[in-house]
């Protein structure tokens, strides 16, 4: 049987190989051909971005010039490969670093494997109650049957009052719950009802559960839950295990995912943006982006300062990539008592260019962590997204954490959470793998 150190060094080679293979391929071109391959992507790459600013920072003419611009360019790419007679050896050298990435990755993760959010044992809950919005995610509370489930599991249901111009205060329904003898408390809803009751297990010490009956769910996938059917979660009331979860804070009031300002937050102020997020995001960037209308925001993340950010996304544990409005990415991890921070300022086509091709490495973006952040502006207050809902607070507005301040109850049986990206592979570490000496601390 083949033990994780030798697999380990097995994929480490693999790397190596592939990764000189494709080297090999483009130096072994006829003539000048390696280096065109490599200018030609670059090009492409160049003029695909600024088309995509195009589309994002302007309207009308424009736009269509930048989706025409950004098509354009892969296809010309495409073009030039093929009328050179390059384009075996491009897709070769594709290919072959594509597996020399993926042989890498996999062989640190194998001798180092990410860790993850640790577990320990839940008791059942003698007297659980979950509140639900019947609304919320479309009606999944109904057409999940949540209700009548979770009754059959011993659980106590308060559902919220969403008749017209009814009203349900979520903090003081928990609360109310609490002192009936309620020893667990969940919610069915999104995440902003989420991180209010949330808020209130957290200050009596309770278990928490999440069930993923919102729209996006962004807290119950970074738990690791199924959001395809929420009702699964439920087996978590009588075969459950906790996670100790960060809880984030912002003036006061408390969120489980971000925390967004300046373009994201303008845009999510929108009465459409519930109900069209993308459609509405792409209307609204252009006014934004090019001489962003809200109060010039100035931050601060710990000892870090933030000048004049366009966007700046505050996440309640960090995203395992840059993700300037936060789609998309996922947190590996909600215990590590940190803020994830990505300051987002760009001006221009050849700024953006530079984000997509650098990424977190470029001028206009800063991806950072901090135990606090502190946003300030000249004006008395500031549009907040706070777990998608729009709020206006008054300045300074300060976001923080608290560390392992909720009990989630988790079913010991989910999909779980994949494993971090691990950002610029380090090409050091992996020689010394294959070579089967130490591995020298990472950077």
């Amino acid at each position: 049987m083949v033990s994780v150190r030798s697999r380990a060094r097995l994929l480490a080679w693999a790397a190596l190989l592939a990764g000189l293979a494709a080297v090999v391929v483009l130096v072994a071109t006829t003539g000048r051909g390696g280096l065109l391959i490599l200018l030609l992507g670059l090009c492409g790459l160049a003029g695909t971005a600024a088309g995509v600013w195009l589309v994002v920072a302007h309207r009308g003419a424009a736009r269509w010039t930048g989706a025409v611009l950004a098509l354009a360019a892969l296809a010309l790419v495409l073009v030039a490969y093929t009328v050179k007679g390059l384009w075996g050896e491009a897709l070769a050298a594709v290919v072959l670093w594509g597996l020399a990435a993926v042989c890498a990755r996999s062989a640190l993760r194998t001798v180092r494997p990410p860790a993850g959010m640790r577990a320990v044992r839940h008791l059942p809950a003698k007297h659980p109650v979950l509140i639900m919005n019947p609304r919320s995610g479309g009606g999944k509370v109904g057409r999940f049957g949540l209700v009548e489930k979770a009754e059959r599991l011993g659980a106590r249901v308060l559902l919220l009052d969403t008749s017209a111009g009814g009203h349900t205060d979520v903090t003081e329904l928990a609360r109310g719950a609490v002192a009936g003898g309620a020893d667990l408390l969940g919610v069915a809803g999104g995440d902003g009802t989420q991180a209010l009751v949330a808020a209130v297990a957290a200050e009596h010490g309770l278990p928490f559960l999440v069930l993923p009956a919102g729209t996006r769910n962004h807290f119950a996938m970074d738990l690791g839950l199924d959001r395809a059917d929420p009702s699964l979660t439920l087996d978590a009331l009588t075969d459950g295990e906790e996670l100790l979860v960060d809880l984030g804070t912002v003036s006061g009031r408390p969120f489980v995912n971000t925390v967004s300002f300046g373009v994201y937050a303008q845009i999510v102020q929108s009465p459409e943006y519930r109900d069209a997020k993308t459609s509405t995001a792409l209307d609204a960037l252009p006014d934004l982006l090019l001489g962003y209308s809200g109060a010039q925001l100035d931050a601060r993340a710990d000892d870090t300062r933030l000048t004049a950010p366009q966007a700046l996304l505050v996440s309640n544990n960090p995203y395992a990539g840059a993700q300037p409005l936060g789609g998309g990415a996922r947190r590996p991890r909600l215990d590590l008592g940190t803020l994830g921070v990505v300051s987002v300022r760009v001006a221009n086509a050849a700024q953006a260019a530079q984000v997509a091709v650098l990424g977190s490495r470029a001028a206009g973006l800063t991806v950072t962590t901090a135990r606090q952040v502190t946003v300030d502006a000249q004006a008395p207050t500031i549009p907040v997204g706070v777990d998608g809902e729009a709020l206006n607070l008054p300045t300074p507005v300060t976001c923080a954490v608290r560390p392992g301040a909720l009990r989630v109850v988790v079913p010991r049986r989910r999909p779980g959470v994949p494993a971090a990206p691990g950002g610029p592979l380090d090409w050091r570490r992996l020689l010394a793998l294959a070579l089967g000496s130490a591995l020298p601390p990472s950077d």
